[in-house]
């Protein structure tokens, strides 16, 4: 079941909503039980043969969680351990044999010449997403800061539907709290105002903003991937536009998670901020999908050693752990190389930190972040194209040809405004229009969490948020916010009943 459809959004999320705060009247304990009902409903829409999957996940780690935990009380560390390594195991198998058999059976078939049937396994929805959330549990568990021995509480905060498919990934520590507060279960306007809101723009940033820029992307790069051939701008029109594509889709469903959960009086962590607007690829990576950069923060880079062990273990450390996020989004070498490009530019941004500070004067900020920030954005741009390339050969294709300018001295920026069909025949003007309208907004325009900073609109928020340089619109209750986030709904619904609805980007990870 999407977000972005009119079952979820007609049927399945208000009947949720009702009978949640019906029941939370009368026992709390059943209200959670009906919510944790109602997300693997959710995730049945897809395909109800996987619920075995996702329930047999969760029965195992909740069970090795708890063994962890009442272990601790004896302090046999040497048992918690090789339960904790068993069970981190048993959840990367699990991993592996559903996104990776094939990819690699596929490269063992390649290297050797034999003849090796593939599995042709299907990839459960959000498998990525609700194993890498078990496996912080265990790891907080062995640590001492997480514990359950409830397992409808567990189950909860594994399958709670906003986060189910595409993310946050969470912490125990960080929802269940939440879920114990009396608040949590009174009906509250201020929360369906503000959970209502951020849903909306999301919704709006999904269909309207990044399906309408998908097929100039689409475009490009099937192309491509069907042997043909592609221009310069058509190649720097491709990768722009799923640029923005990719950006918009993102952070739509970033921003429905967190007003869904905001309805039920839960707030999720960020999960997406402004990251085109980063001056760095260090800033860059604390800015998009935030919850996967704190799990290889810390279940990852720290326990290899971190910064620990001297620069250059450090930088080792870095790399390899980029190169995990860059495998974890998908089985293929385009994925691998996407991360060891952020990987090693994110090493080149700490050595040049270490050797060179920059302080830039008063005068010379403006430059200097202008610079950095094009410098970076440039840097994802170009490691975008292996994202979305359906092989490598695609992929370095349409990057010659972006590094392949025309040689066309008397070309002028107007000619390329008038003649689109001639220099890009592959995007049509209006493509080009939706691309630099979207990349201004993500540049300039204030992001959803600023616009609502009044009603702390998710979990950590002012750790990211500085009140004193946003100058710019501030969401307040009332008739004209109504108006608002009526409009952009009524825009989102008829652009879904004469467009369809597509996925999200990050179901497929």
């Amino acid at each position: 079941m999407l977000f972005n459809s009119f079952l979820f959004i007609f049927a399945f999320l208000p009947l949720t909503l009702i009978v949640f705060f019906a029941l939370a009247k009368w026992q709390r304990r059943i209200a959670c039980g009906w919510l944790f009902a109602a997300s693997v409903i959710f995730y049945a829409g897809w395909n109800p043969a996987y619920i075995g999957l996702l329930l047999g996940s969760i029965i195992f780690n909740y069970a090795i969680g708890t063994w962890v935990t009442k272990l601790g009380r004896v302090g046999d560390r040497s048992i918690k351990k090789t339960l904790l390594i068993a069970g981190i195991s048993a959840n990367i198998l699990l991993l592996a044999y559903y996104k990776y058999a094939d990819f690699f059976l596929s490269n063992l078939a390649l290297a050797t010449g034999a003849t090796i049937p593939l599995l042709n396994v299907i990839l459960p929805l959000g498998i990525s997403f609700f194993t890498f959330t078990q496996i912080a549990f265990l790891v907080d568990a062995y640590r001492g800061t997480a514990r359950e021995y409830n397992f409808v509480n567990y189950g909860l905060f594994v399958t709670f539907f906003p986060h189910l498919i595409a993310g946050p990934i969470l912490h125990h520590k960080e929802m269940m709290p939440q879920f114990e507060r009396k608040s949590t279960y009174r009906a509250n306007y201020a929360n369906f105002a503000v959970g209502l809101s951020i849903f909306a723009l999301g919704l709006f940033k999904k269909v309207v903003l990044a399906d309408s820029v998908a097929p100039a992307a689409n475009q490009v790069f099937s192309a491509v991937a069907q042997g043909g051939a592609v221009t310069f701008w058509d190649a720097w029109g491709g990768a722009l536009a799923y640029t923005v594509q990719i950006y918009f889709d993102f952070s739509g469903y970033s921003d429905m998670a967190i007003g869904l959960a905001r309805l039920f009086g839960i707030n999720l962590p960020l999960n997406f901020f402004s990251p085109y607007k980063a001056t760095s690829i260090i800033e860059f990576w604390r800015r998009w999908h935030m919850t996967l950069s704190r799990f290889l923060r810390d279940y990852v880079y720290i326990p290899l050693g971190g910064n620990r062990k001297g620069e250059m273990r450090r930088y080792t450390n870095l790399f390899a752990t980029m190169l995990l996020g860059g495998i974890w989004h998908g089985a293929g070498w385009t994925f691998f190389f996407w991360g060891m490009i952020h990987g090693f530019f994110l090493t080149v941004n700490h050595l040049w930190r270490s050797f060179w500070p920059v302080h830039p004067a008063k005068k010379a900020r403006f430059a200097w972040s202008f610079s950095s920030a094009t410098m970076t954005f440039l840097v994802v741009v170009l490691a975008w194209v292996f994202f979305r390339a359906e092989s490598m050969h695609t992929a370095l294709h349409i990057l010659r040809t972006m590094f392949t300018p025309p040689l066309d001295a008397a070309f002028h920026f107007s000619d390329f405004l008038e003649e689109t069909q001639r220099y890009s025949p592959l995007i049509e003007r209006k493509y080009w229009v939706w691309v630099s309208m979207l990349l201004l907004i993500s540049w300039f325009a204030p992001n959803t969490q600023q616009l609502l900073r009044g009603y702390r609109p998710a979990l950590d928020f002012y750790q990211h948020l500085s009140d004193g340089g946003i100058t710019g619109p501030k969401w307040q209750p009332g008739y004209k916010s109504a108006i608002f986030v009526t409009a952009l709904l009524v825009i989102s619904l008829l652009t879904m009943m004469t467009r369809g609805y597509a996925e999200f980007i990050y179901f497929s990870f």
